[in-house]
């Protein structure tokens, strides 16, 4: 069977929205693997922590967390993400719940964003996940 009416090579831009975290460590690997294949397939892809989906920011965390025992960390997960042209933000009004402040946040996360934020990348998008 020909897939190619599948394929469609126009620009696209998905936003994951991310608000599982550390107390659901299987349901945190998938988000960023998912996005570093659409990133390397030409998509402009953002992830917007929110929730619990926060503490992934938070240092150390990420670097302590798998998905599955003995698999890769979380944030190695993160960094391959990155590496691929992912876009990582972190909601600014969830951290205080969780004890967070901007000093807490780890490298990869290119923006602390309002909701505001999260809502116009979800205008502008294409596609939208939730994880």
């Amino acid at each position: 069977m020909d897939a190619s009416h599948y394929l469609d090579n126009e620009e696209k831009s998905v936003v994951i929205i991310m608000t599982s975290g550390p107390s659901t460590p299987q349901r945190c690997a998938t988000p960023f693997y998912i996005a570093a294949i659409l990133a390397s397939m030409d998509a402009e892809v953002s992830i917007f922590l929110t929730m619990e989906g926060v503490k992934l920011a938070k240092r150390g965390v990420a670097a302590e967390l798998t998905a599955l025992e003995g698999g890769k960390t979380i944030l190695e997960f993160m960094r391959d993400a990155k590496a691929a042209g992912v876009r990582l933000y972190s909601c600014r009004p969830a951290m205080p719940g969780h004890g967070m402040s901007d000093s807490d946040i780890i490298d990869e996360v290119d923006e602390i964003a309002n909701a505001s934020k999260m809502a116009d990348l979800l205008l502008a998008c294409d596609k939208s996940m939730y994880f």
